[in-house]
């Protein structure tokens, strides 16, 4: 039966969103931290790395100043961009058939990530995903220029509509509070996804909280004609 959704267009988040690439931030962040002699993160550790802007990280983590966490992000992006993008990532399951079938229904779709812009696109054509976006955004390579979520998202639906897109009833997918806050500054409900790497009360303020991806699918897809 075909589907349709209640809502105008759907903005992803993507770290612990539609991919997981903890493998190779842990690995990166390990490499980064030692050469600044600053004690690397567990796995445990990881939820308080993915999802803000590293340029944030470095600072709040591990208390560099902005010029040493400038630094930093330089050279974690070199050792990102010498393993390649893609390297050690993986797509949550299901996620990107979801994505397929929203695009199917004529959904226009957009990544809203803090992860550079160059990285998100990479991603999305590496897993054969970008014909379903109408826009893919990220932050800016130093993240300084743009790296707010509440601008990212703003940036995405700047894009949607520049591309035509109706913007009126839009949704945010994330899984970290910087997602659900990033959405309210701009008035975008967000749900919340938690097989990322959030805390249980970083949901707080999102219109509502999945835990598996046909849950997120009851959400975001209805068939023609339900209610």
């Amino acid at each position: 039966m075909p589907e349709r959704s209640p809502f105008s267009c759907v903005l992803w988040d993507v770290d612990g969103t539609i991919v997981d690439a903890s493998e190779g931030i842990l690995r990166r962040l390990t490499a980064t931290l030692t050469h600044f002699d600053r004690r690397p993160p567990t796995r445990d550790e990881l939820s308080h790395w993915i999802g803000p802007p590293m340029f944030e990280s470095f600072q709040v983590n591990v208390g560099m100043t902005p010029d040493q966490s400038t630094e930093a992000v330089a050279y974690y992006r070199s050792l990102n961009k010498a393993e390649g993008y893609t390297s050690s990532a993986m797509l949550f399951p299901g996620v990107g058939e979801l994505i397929h079938d929203i695009a199917a229904a004529g959904i226009p779709q957009a990544t809203a990530s803090s992860k550079p812009e160059v990285q998100v696109t990479a991603l999305m054509e590496h897993f054969e995903l970008s014909p379903a976006f109408t826009a893919m955004v990220g932050a800016s390579l130093d993240e300084r220029t743009l790296s707010a979520k509440s601008d990212i998202v703003a940036e995405a639906l700047r894009r949607l509509e520049v591309a035509g897109v109706d913007t009126d009833r839009p949704v945010l997918i994330g899984d970290r509070h910087h997602d659900v806050e990033g959405g309210l500054e701009n008035g975008v409900p967000v749900i919340f996804v938690r097989w990322g790497f959030s805390w249980p009360h970083e949901s707080e303020g999102a219109q509502a909280a999945v835990e598996t991806v046909d849950e997120l699918r009851a959400l975001l897809l209805v068939p023609n004609g339900g209610r």
